[in-house]
């Protein structure tokens, strides 16, 4: 809970914070802003592999465990107006008695770690739609979910700032912004691999093997990302090439 000059911030109700949210997200769009806020159907948060694998690996920290669940509620009752994922870094607006303003700063991964990733990885993922959709095998799932040296980042390697006064090492309003990330992975998985600033398809480093050897590793690796994404979101890539002017 943050505190207000005088006394404990008024507590605003699960309605009124909607509605504030609702106008807010309004009043940017009518200057031209981008906004995304994060929308969840239902109780559960996350419904696939990344978004759950995102959840689990953020409560599975003792660090965290006192300050998450205030965040479940205000991620539910669609209290985070705008999320935006770039580079080691997520910024939110979050309404509570008034909106607030969230940057979370995520460490650099290392290269060592990540090369180390890909190499254990090497293998056992046979496609960019395999690996976006979560569909490989368990001890590749556990290779990347692994706390410490996965793709998931750990407590150390995060950092937080809020524009409210909660005196705690995480606010509810961080805490609902972590879980929102958790909600765009379900959304578009590729953002995890934006927020960590790596390159998906070194992932895929052993699926050259397998075409011709006339074409060099770059070609094959544009082939393979270009029929991988065409099958993931069911596009003609032929037939959008005839139709661009």
């Amino acid at each position: 809970m943050s505190r207000s000059f005088g006394g404990w911030a008024p507590y605003v109700p699960v309605a009124a914070r909607r509605r504030k949210a609702e106008r807010e997200v309004e009043k940017l769009r009518k200057r031209g802003a981008v906004v995304s806020p994060v929308k969840i159907e239902g109780r559960q948060i996350a419904r696939t592999f990344w978004g759950k694998a995102w959840c689990d690996n953020l409560e599975g920290y003792r660090d965290y465990e006192n300050r998450l669940p205030r965040g479940r509620t205000y991620v539910r009752n669609g209290s985070v107006v705008d999320l935006q994922i770039a580079p080691r870094e997520v910024t939110a607006m979050v309404s509570g008695s008034k909106i607030y303003k969230v940057k979370v700063s995520i460490g650099e991964l290392a290269k060592a770690r990540w090369k180390t990733l890909c190499a254990d990885c090497s293998g056992g993922i046979d496609s960019l739609v395999e690996l976006l959709q979560g569909r490989f095998s368990k001890g590749v799932m556990e290779r990347i979910c692994r706390q410490d040296t996965g793709l998931f980042p750990r407590p150390s390697e995060i950092s937080f700032t809020c524009s409210c006064l909660d005196y705690a090492s995480m606010c509810k309003h961080v805490a609902a912004a972590l879980y929102g990330v958790g909600v765009r992975l379900d959304e578009s998985p590729e953002l995890l691999f934006r927020l960590r600033a790596v390159d998906e398809t070194e992932l895929l480093s052993d699926l050259g093997r397998a075409l011709p050897d006339t074409r060099t590793t770059r070609d094959m690796k544009q082939t393979l990302v270009g029929d991988d994404l065409a099958e993931l979101f069911g596009l003609d890539m032929e037939d959008r090439k005839l139709s661009a002017p």
